[in-house]
């Protein structure tokens, strides 16, 4: 459970970092279920798994993917965790007791080639006019991350200045503010040890610096929302009243 204090700070800023928020037995398994991703998924694609992949110039450089959609059909322990009383008595002091899973995706920022993750708010992507900015994501440190292989950056206080204009283009991450990704001073980066989370808020200004470093920077995003908000969001009910 978040504390009081961590609740506070969540409030005010728009995201809690919560230490050791999965085990390291179950970061392990992590390790060896997603062992090798980038190649199993350019051979052997899994049914109902999203993949994005990093664009290069040079056609002659092996593919690494940017993002990889509905994670938890690869990684049985992410799955496991994503459903937890850990996570879900967390999500609901956030949004309340009715949780439903919007996704959950893998960004394996690998070394060198990882690029960045421009400023966006993820309500940009979900806004409709049947859902009110409710969710909450959760990011899972697979590796350490740090300011050198990209860890997440947040504007604190940001997700209180409402929905800002974003920029569209037809690549992933389409969705972007101006400028796309530029070092911000008003920024925090936020590095974590692996099976850190961070929870944030889906109004709150984030993204991501490229991986300069000779190591990867893996992490899962667990995006939820409130049951009933904008039905089409919700993947399935976690718990609560079902969809």
């Amino acid at each position: 459970m978040l504390t009081p204090d961590e609740k506070r700070f969540y409030d005010e800023n728009g995201f809690i970092l919560k230490k050791t928020l999965a085990s390291h037995e179950d970061i392990e398994k992590i390790h060896e279920e997603i062992k090798d991703i980038h190649n199993r998924m350019a051979e052997q694609p899994v049914d109902g798994v999203g993949l994005s992949w990093e664009e290069f110039d040079d056609p002659a450089l092996s593919p690494r993917l940017k993002q990889l959609m509905n994670s938890e059909l690869i990684s049985p322990t992410l799955n496991k965790i994503l459903s937890s009383d850990t996570m879900l008595d967390i999500l609901e002091q956030l949004i309340g007791p009715d949780v439903s899973l919007y996704h959950s995706k893998l960004l394996p920022k690998d070394a060198k080639d990882g690029t960045a993750i421009p400023w966006h708010q993820d309500y940009a992507y979900w806004n409709r006019d049947d859902n009110r900015p409710l969710m909450v994501n959760c990011q899972l440190a697979i590796d350490a991350t740090t300011r050198e292989n990209g860890c997440i950056q947040f504007v604190p206080g940001s997700h209180k200045w409402g929905l800002q204009e974003h920029q569209r283009r037809q690549q992933t991450f389409g969705v972007f503010l101006p400028g796309h990704y530029h070092e911000r001073e008003d920024a925090v980066q936020v590095e974590m040890a692996p099976g850190d989370g961070v929870f944030f808020n889906a109004l709150i200004i984030h993204g991501s610096a490229p991986n300069t470093s000779n190591l990867p920077r893996r992490m899962n995003t667990f995006a939820y929302n409130v049951t009933g908000n904008g039905l089409m969001q919700c993947r399935r009910a976690l718990r609560g009243k079902p969809l």
